[in-house]
């Protein structure tokens, strides 16, 4: 039978261990992430990317958006090949491919709002498991 004190010395090293643990854990998910950010950053691919802007006050907003797209990318022909989608009841914005060096230059302009790499969610339950 061990003594009070042994269990208190056997607790404190398992919750020591636990806590070294869970920071090895926490320090390889951070350099996971650090990695994966600084590979993505180098890449000068295009992505698809959210724009969120202000509400047009005098024009239609998908001329707006082709107008802010345009600025970026040098023409309206550009501007109009590189839009996927304008956004115009619940939010205002548009979708577009877009470079990283591109994301840099359109979000300094007057009127953008924010813009955010476009991502699909799957649901991972199964139909009749929704909660």
């Amino acid at each position: 039978m061990q003594t009070p004190i042994a269990c208190f010395y056997i607790k404190s090293l398992l919750i020591l261990c636990l806590i070294f643990n869970l920071s090895c854990l926490i320090q390889m998910a951070e350099s996971v992430d650090s990695s994966k950010s600084s590979s993505l950053s180098s890449s000068s691919a295009a992505a698809v990317h959210i724009v969120y802007t202000e509400k047009p006050q005098d024009e239609q907003p998908e001329a707006y958006h082709i107008r802010t797209l345009s600025s970026v990318l040098g023409s309206e022909e550009a501007a109009k090949e590189a839009l996927i989608y304008s956004y115009k009841t619940a939010a205002s914005g548009f979708s577009a491919k877009l470079t990283p060096e591109q994301v840099a230059e359109i979000s300094k302009q007057p009127g953008v709002l924010q813009v955010v790499p476009s991502r699909t969610l799957q649901l991972h339950s199964a139909p009749g498991q929704l909660h």
